[in-house]
């Protein structure tokens, strides 16, 4: 079947063109059983490439199918391994330039549907979001477009996107390294004719990163997922022994497997906690507002939504 499907595509991509129902028969030939092969995942990369007018089709087929090898087709499902995370950074830089608008939105939706990925995979994915957003031109999926030089509304729903996604640095919130970024990409923009939702999402997301509370058990490792499958997929043992079992090997499983009761007074804390800004956030503060010798607009912006808070 691999063999079927790479010939296919190779045959599909001879003219650079690719139409609706050249679409279909890849789809229908790609999953008959569910499962993306790794020599038919490289196929569909290598037709990418070759394709050169993207057009909506194929890059919801070029996405979902990747989406479905890199993430779901090593146990544990939703957690992805080294192996795929390389092979994944590899294909996107096999061809020495800037990743193209269907890569980037391949990126951007690995992290949504991924529950945790590598942390190499974490800052390439930020590096190739804040390169695409700086230099990229042209179309995205959604109908709007890359523009360099600044921050239009399109891209910043892209970051947006990419620093809140499940599998990011801090999931449901934004980490330092996402800050930093934000700070960068509004250094290198400024006083350009940037979308009111540029402001706002700079504001929200370093405000996020100082006072934001981030649950510590909304993302676990793909070994802690692995060692938790396999204790839930063990019959030889009874339900009681199972979780004497669990309780020895990974005592911290039953917060994320079971949910912990009588901790909403603790939690309640730890946002609280969480709202507060340290002494050493607000020292990362002032050395990213104090970095160039003056406080911007954006930094005023920040200052005061701060303030009120």
């Amino acid at each position: 079947m691999s063999v079927h499907f790479s010939e296919l595509a190779k045959k599909v991509g001879a003219d650079g063109v690719i139409t609706s129902d050249e679409v279909l028969a890849l789809r229908r030939e790609a999953w008959p059983d569910g499962h993306i092969s790794q020599s038919e995942a490289e196929a569909i990369f290598a037709l990418n490439d070759t394709i050169l007018s993207k057009t909506t089709e194929w890059v919801d087929f070029f996405v979902e199918a990747l989406v479905e090898y890199v993430v779901n087709q090593r146990a544990p499902k939703g957690f992805v391994d080294a192996e795929n995370a390389n092979w994944l950074m590899a294909q996107i830089d096999s061809d020495g330039v800037l990743c193209s608008m269907a890569e980037l939105e391949l990126l951007v939706r690995v992290f949504e549907r991924a529950e945790n990925v590598p942390v190499a995979l974490k800052d390439y994915a930020l590096r190739q979001v804040e390169r695409a957003v700086l230099e990229g031109v042209g179309p995205t999926r959604d109908g709007g477009a890359l523009e360099a030089g600044n921050v239009n509304a399109t891209e910043a729903r892209l970051l947006r996107r990419a620093i809140f996604a499940p599998a990011s640095e801090r999931p449901a919130a934004v980490g330092r390294n996402e800050a930093e970024m934000l700070f960068r990409l509004k250094d290198a923009t400024l006083g350009a004719e940037n979308a009111p939702e540029w402001k706002q999402l700079f504001v929200q997301g370093i405000a996020n990163y100082l006072r934001g509370y981030s649950d510590p058990d909304a993302q676990i490792s793909r070994e802690r997922a692995q060692e938790l499958q396999a204790f839930m997929n063990d019959t030889s043992v009874s339900f009681g022994r199972l979780l004497g079992r669990m309780a020895k090997s990974s005592p911290n499983a039953f917060g994320v497997v079971f949910g912990r009761k009588g901790s909403e007074s603790s939690r309640e804390a730890a946002v609280a906690a969480a709202h507060e800004v340290t002494h050493s956030e607000r020292e990362w503060l002032d050395a990213q507002i104090e970095a160039d010798g003056q406080v911007d607009e954006f930094e005023r912006a920040l200052l005061d939504f701060l303030a009120e808070e």
